[in-house]
């Protein structure tokens, strides 16, 4: 059977200084499988729709800011991660550049600016804590990684990063915070 994975972005709003993040709070709706969570803005991609396009649409839509400089971090395969245990692959990308001031808040939950050096101590989705450092450093690698949930939460992480042209793709178990280790 074919591997058919939701498809979704997730973007990390950087301020101006790069030193806050914009999160949403997750606590408006009931029902929501990420209530009290924190999370970076992002959603699911429309038919006929590329990463970078979704990605510039939902932080419009979420925060109602423009989005003018972004850059693509990486990937999570996410399997088992819904609700109902549905697989979900995710573009994940930092936002560098944008113009306007974000909403205090929006249908899902309340917006606001985090201490990229406090964030870990959030509400979140336990895996979140894993790549988050990867996708908030500065001058981090792109990469490539698969985190399987079980139950609402990951069992396992493991990445790929993808150096500068030029150099060999490989898998670097010192670089990634856990290697196809049970967490």
């Amino acid at each position: 059977m074919p591997y058919t994975p939701i498809l979704a972005t997730l973007g990390y709003v950087l301020s101006p200084d790069q030193s806050s993040v914009l999160l949403i709070h997750r606590n408006r709706r009931s029902n929501d499988a990420h209530l009290g969570k924190y999370n970076g803005l992002g959603g699911k991609l429309e038919p006929l729709e590329d990463p970078v396009a979704g990605m510039i649409r939902e932080i419009h839509e979420e925060s109602s800011l423009k989005v003018t400089q972004l850059e693509m971090r990486g990937t999570i395969n996410w399997p088992g991660f819904g609700k109902n245990g549905e697989d979900w692959f995710g573009f994940i990308f930092r936002i560098h550049r944008f113009e306007g001031t974000p909403l205090s808040e929006n249908d899902e939950g309340t917006l606001a600016w985090h201490a990229i050096d406090s964030v870990s101590e959030l509400p979140m989705w336990e895996g979140d804590r894993i790549f988050l450092p990867l996708v908030l450093a500065a001058d981090g690698l792109p990469f490539h990684g698969v985190m399987p949930y079980r139950d609402g939460r990951p069992v396992s992480w493991s990445c790929t990063f993808l150096p500068p042209t030029g150099q060999a793709i490989h898998h670097r178990e010192d670089s990634c915070p856990t290697r196809q280790t049970p967490l």
